[in-house]
């Protein structure tokens, strides 16, 4: 072969029309598996199953009324699932989130009436309290390095004592005194408790503070900084300190949006019945929980969303007022919610596996 000729150029032939050329890295998944791969895909198409079956086996739940107040057993759990669940993304979870909602109940009444106080005074003594705790969580859980369910098992214990050690010996009772003819309490009562008409059915206004709590909560996770934080810190905290992600700062922000949420329910709750019980709560942070992990949120942290609580606490409301509708005993209620948690737990490990299979 003479060293003058030369190799002749490759030509390229165009792969035919509607084939796309792909090295096996750039496959684009199906759409049904795109879809599965969102974590409150599986709560919803449980929440549609559940609302179906009540509304067959329960049929007062198809009147409006009912279904305003199955709304608003959702929302009293949704308002708090809601910050669990983005504690949860970001790898904790908190034990005292039940009690705590107790303990600015108690802060705010107490307050208001022992000190013959505008009401508003001890609501934002409350959510200063309520702050401080959960501050003092993620304070205790990045000084000493404990996990999450030891130090809120300890403030759990605190305050359930406090809560009713303090309450006694205070009011000399169990429960606090009646507020309702409180300078600011119908004020307050309006933004907390108060109810609005629609379609001659009356709703509560915590159905739209969970809505709205939810869209906000959506938009922090998917459209800020600060939602790339919390799915950092719950994956990998060392890695995401190593790409500069200030996790001190996201781990305490989240234990005090926890104590937020337990500021909006306590104070509900002392304006709906404008005395509370310093031994309730108790028991109500496993509800919390359990609705942000049926709503697709991970235990081990990084993965959920704002979107599936919403569904979770929907399930539990509807599951809770749905059985006192069709007329069965209540206390299958529990047996019931570890049916839908065990459920839960299952049909978001097959969702992932199904989702991540290619």
């Amino acid at each position: 072969m003479s060293m003058a000729q030369q190799a002749e150029p490759a030509v390229n032939t165009p792969p035919a029309p509607g084939h796309r050329q792909t090295d096996g890295r750039t496959v684009r998944r199906p759409l049904a598996l795109r879809l599965l791969a969102r974590p409150e895909v599986g709560v919803f198409l449980g929440a549609v199953a559940v609302l179906v079956f009540f509304l067959f086996a329960a049929p007062p739940v198809r009147d409006g009324s009912s279904m305003a107040n199955i709304l608003y057993q959702s929302s009293t759990i949704g308002i708090m699932a809601l910050p669990v669940a983005l504690l949860m993304i970001g790898g904790e979870f908190d034990l005292s989130a039940g009690v705590a909602v107790v303990t600015s109940a108690l802060t705010a009444s107490m307050l208001s009436y022992q000190l013959t106080l505008n009401v508003w005074v001890g609501v934002i003594v409350a959510l200063v309290v309520s702050l401080a705790v959960g501050m003092f969580n993620g304070w205790m859980l990045v000084r000493t390095g404990l996990p999450s369910f030891l130090v809120t098992l300890g403030t759990f214990l605190i305050l359930q004592g406090v809560n009713l050690a303090v309450t006694k010996l205070v009011t000399g009772n169990v429960a606090t005194d009646d507020i309702s003819d409180m300078d600011g309490f119908e004020q307050a009562k309006a933004l907390f408790a108060s109810s609005f008409d629609v379609g001659g059915v009356q709703v509560k206004i915590t159905v739209v503070w969970w809505l709205v709590f939810a869209a906000l909560a959506t938009w922090v996770l998917l459209r800020t900084k600060y939602g790339n934080w919390i799915f950092a810190v719950g994956g990998n905290k060392e890695s995401a300190r190593a790409v500069g992600v200030p996790v001190t700062f996201t781990k305490i922000s989240l234990f005090m949006l926890v104590g937020f949420g337990a500021w909006f329910v306590g104070m509900h709750n002392l304006f709906s019945f404008n005395t509370v019980q310093s031994g309730e709560g108790v028991g109500q942070e496993l509800i919390y929980i359990a609705a942000a992990v049926i709503g697709g949120c991970l235990l081990t942290g990084g993965y959920g969303s704002a979107i599936g609580p919403v569904f979770g606490a929907f399930m539990f409301g509807m599951v809770q007022q749905g059985i006192v509708y069709a007329g069965w005993n209540p206390d299958w209620f529990k047996a019931f919610l570890g049916v839908m948690l065990l459920g839960a737990v299952l049909i978001n490990l097959w969702v992932q596996r199904t989702a991540t299979r290619r």
